[in-house]
């Protein structure tokens, strides 16, 4: 394979005698069943170069069976199936089982993976009141999530001859400690946890007790279908973390919480909060919409609107499209929600505007998520937190099949030194 220099960004251009800048170097190159095709990085490195590829967006970093994205189409498949259908037919437990196992359950099996999930032990272990009663007022639910899982470590079987049990014990755990965090940002007596409950239903339960909320069937569909939207999304930067780390031979709970805290970030996991807040501070401002898309589309304006764009999809995101009609169902049933009335004018303008329009801007999954969340009673801080609830499968499903793959090296990524040169000490 021969590449002049302008056609191979980020690799040097030596000189050849003829003083044309070329690179040289057979690539092989690996067919995905799905997207572009990869060339081996190492085959370049053999003739001494690195790739340079900043935010790694357009470097495989493994070879995955699990959730296929399609950015500019806008499709999602969990193991092939459309996110959008197993959204729209399937319980977040059937989701685990598709993402985790790699085919949807039969009754049969359905029974036996519920009971498994129903069995574990952890989600009422003593251990959990005095550890989130410990944690400082004003302690972020996110950081309470990733401290309370390293604590698993120490409370459950963790490692590669252990996954399966690790797995149900965090999608048994996952609501639990949410629910923890919750009752200690709201001040909220903590309510048992009940195994015999449906999934979903416990966990709001949990929450707010007998209230309408956990009691309202679209309640419990509207959060049942956020979590099977957020199950996985490829290799983001919270999965792409935990495969990381766990290639280090750290264990799955280490794992996933370094991998809950690469979600809590603003620009991953957290811009569900981010929305809500930019919503509010523009409602308190007078409700001006034009003044802050005027605003977004200022290059030296600091100030973007949240829950547009996606690092992946150019087009409409098809999660999104799910999750706006549960906002407007659930949002509905609420005490009317002002902010849901700006967040649908907002996307009309995006949709209708050419800044919007031509830099492929559209309203993300994290644009409407945290407006049913809002609606539920959930504080802005929470909904991160939920996120990473409904996140638990698409991490136990990396994380078993990294531990398993023939290529599985520690991560170690390269980099191009820009520091000076060589230098001796001058005294």
């Amino acid at each position: 394979m021969s590449r002049t220099a302008h056609e191979t960004p980020g690799v040097p251009e030596p000189r050849t005698a003829a003083g044309k800048n070329v690179v040289q170097a057979e690539l092989a190159v690996s067919e995905p069943v799905m997207g572009r095709p990869a060339v081996a990085a190492a085959d370049l490195a053999r003739e001494g170069y690195l790739v340079y590829d900043p935010g790694l967006a357009d470097t495989a970093i493994c070879r995955s069976e699990i959730t296929y994205i399609d950015g500019d189409a806008g499709i999602l498949l969990y193991r092939g199936y459309p996110a959008q259908q197993v959204a729209e037919k399937c319980t977040f437990l059937q989701t685990a089982h598709l993402l985790t196992t790699g085919e949807l359950p039969t009754g049969a099996q359905e029974e036996r993976w519920l009971a498994r999930i129903a069995a574990s032990t952890l989600p009422a272990n003593p251990v959990w009141g005095p550890l989130f009663d410990a944690m400082p007022a004003g302690t972020h639910p996110m950081a309470m999530l990733a401290a309370a899982t390293s604590v698993m470590t120490s409370l459950a079987p963790d490692g590669a001859s252990a996954i399966e049990q690790a797995g149900f014990d965090l999608l048994a755990t996952m609501p639990a400690l949410a629910a923890h965090a919750f009752a200690r940002v709201e001040d909220r007596p903590r309510r048992p946890y009940d195994p015999s409950a449906g999934y979903v239903e416990n966990f709001l339960h949990m929450c707010f007790g007998d209230s309408p909320v956990a009691t309202d069937p679209a309640m419990v569909h509207a959060l049942e279908t956020l979590l099977v939207l957020h199950a996985d999304h490829e290799q983001n930067c919270s999965t792409a973390t935990l495969r990381l780390v766990s290639s280090s031979n750290a264990g799955f709970f280490s794992s996933v919480s370094a991998a809950l805290s690469a979600l809590w970030g603003p620009l991953h996991g957290g811009a569900n909060q981010a929305v809500i807040e930019m919503l509010q501070a523009i409602r308190d401002d007078g409700g001006d919409l034009g003044k802050y898309v005027a605003r977004a589309k200022d290059r030296n304006d600091p100030f973007r609107l949240m829950g547009f764009g996606h690092r992946v999809y150019r087009t409409f995101d098809a999660r999104a499209r799910v999750i706006r009609e549960v906002a407007r169902e659930v949002c509905g049933k609420a005490a009317h929600d002002p902010l849901l009335d700006m967040a649908l004018e907002l996307e009309e303008i995006a949709r209708n505007d050419e800044f919007f329009l031509e830099r492929k801007l559209y309203p993300n999954v994290d644009f409407y998520s945290g407006l049913i969340y809002r609606a539920m009673g959930f504080p802005v801080e929470m909904f991160t937190a939920l996120f990473a609830v409904g996140r638990a499968p698409g991490w136990i499903a990396h994380w078993t099949e990294a531990a398993t793959a023939p290529e599985r090296r520690i991560g170690r990524p390269a980099q191009l030194y820009t520091g000076p040169a060589t230098r001796d000490l001058q005294f």
